[in-house]
């Protein structure tokens, strides 16, 4: 098979998450298990960095690899889901897998694919962990797909564990309560293996204790380390001043440029930190690392600027705490009035977002082209109930050009609600 014919037989032949929702989960680590015990058990052939969390886990997870690339590390770097190619999910020093690479897995292990039934996911992460093994990383940065304790990241036994933010997503499968939730993201806490947590939050703090001590892992909460103090955009990268509890001060600037990434770095710095012994990172390479996260890693889609005059954002917010946090960020720009495209999955808890979405705005609803799309029209009828009112789209592309053909060059333009919806912004990400 080539690469198309291979991603063609695993999307038709495998559970897709981004296509049909929870549906194409197969709990437990069974599945995983067989297909690295047949791989001859890549995941132990590497070390790793292991990041969970509702929001902030894929913006850490590029910041960790982009430091150690400037550090000069050979870093791999897994993610999901991927927004424009199969391949981002798969990264060595940035660049993504090869898709000769994608084919000769597929190609080589279909009989195992069929003799195992996994989930597609199942099958990107044995790729991955298959590719890293082969490349001789010095280190895997591995973002959790969904939850911890179950998700088929879960095999590895990293050097640390990053644990982001801990938010409502995903509550039917990994519960209706943050506690309940926190307790599935505390899964990749492992026996002896030390824990970042990156922000404190009141209502989850004693459960990632609780593991932690329970596990014999040494806990931190990075947030109590580190204090950042955000001195706000400056021709176009974010300005920010560190100072940790030892008194040392730095001055970093991000090209990750949305304010609520100053809720990651804490554990981002509380990682490299705590790693020195394994990784030795000098102040200068965690400079360049964050200075360079897109170029260096090709993350696209986080507070992403296509366009000045009007400014025009993506972001691939996509539940009740990234919106709020991007309507916040988007507070912060001077501008005249917001412009908001959006389209959501349907099974995410929609009432929840658009409670948040500011009535003075202007509505594009659109959908993506995928089975878990919400149609935009039943989005427009939904948001029309709570005083949102605006047109509705079949495409997003189509939303974003009503958008620039209505705004005036001081409005502001916002594109988000989905990956998908960021994913299929034709000619722009």
């Amino acid at each position: 098979m080539n690469y198309s014919e291979s991603l063609a037989y695993l999307y038709s032949r495998l559970p897709v998450f981004h296509r049909i929702g929870a549906k194409a989960l197969k709990p437990g680590l069974a599945n995983i298990e067989r297909l690295s015990a047949a791989l001859g058990n890549p995941h132990q052939l590497f070390r790793s960095i292991h990041v969970a969390g509702t929001n902030g886990k894929g913006s850490t997870s590029h910041m960790l690899a982009s430091i150690y690339q400037s550090a000069g590390y050979r870093v791999g770097l897994y993610t999901s889901p991927h927004l424009k190619s199969f391949t981002e999910r798969i990264r060595l020093n940035g660049t993504p897998i090869a898709e000769a690479d994608v084919a000769e897995f597929v190609t080589t292990y279909q009989s195992l694919i069929e003799a195992v039934e996994p989930s597609f996911f199942e099958v990107t992460v044995a790729m991955a962990f298959d590719y890293f093994a082969r490349q001789q990383v010095d280190l895997a940065v591995i973002e959790v797909g969904l939850g911890g304790r179950l998700d088929s990241t879960n095999i590895i036994t990293p050097e640390l564990s990053v644990i982001t933010n801990i938010s409502f997503d995903h509550q039917d499968v990994l519960g209706d309560t943050l506690p309940q939730i926190a307790g599935e993201k505390a899964g990749i806490i492992k026996p002896g293996v030390p824990v970042v947590i990156s922000e404190t939050q009141a209502e989850t703090k004693s459960v990632f204790q609780t593991v932690a001590d329970q596990q014999q892992a040494r806990i931190t909460f990075a947030d109590q380390v580190y204090t950042v103090v955000d001195d706000g955009l400056v021709d176009g990268v974010r300005q920010v001043r560190v100072t940790s509890v030892t008194g040392q001060a730095d001055a970093f600037v991000l090209d990750l440029t949305g304010p609520y990434q100053v809720r990651n770095l804490p554990g981002v710095l509380g990682t490299v930190d705590q790693l020195q012994t394994q990784w030795p990172v000098g102040r200068d390479a965690v400079a360049a690392g964050l200075a360079a996260v897109v170029k260096q890693t090709g993350l696209q889609g986080r507070f992403q600027r296509l366009n000045e005059r009007p400014i025009v954002l993506a972001d691939t917010a996509h539940n009740q705490a990234g919106i709020q946090a991007v309507l916040t960020a988007v507070d912060s720009i001077p501008h005249r009035t917001v412009h908001l495209v959006i389209g959501m999955v349907a099974d995410k808890d929609r009432s929840a977002v658009l409670r948040l979405l500011p009535s003075s705005a202007r509505y594009y609803f659109c959908q993506a082209q995928t089975p878990r799309s919400l149609p935009a029209d039943v989005l427009q009828r939904e948001a029309a109930e709570l005083g949102l009112a605006g047109e509705a789209f079949i495409d997003v592309n189509e939303a974003l050009d009503a958008a620039i053909r209505t705004a005036t060059t001081d409005d502001l333009i916002l594109i988000t609600g989905s990956n998908y919806i960021i994913a299929e912004l034709t000619d722009k990400i």
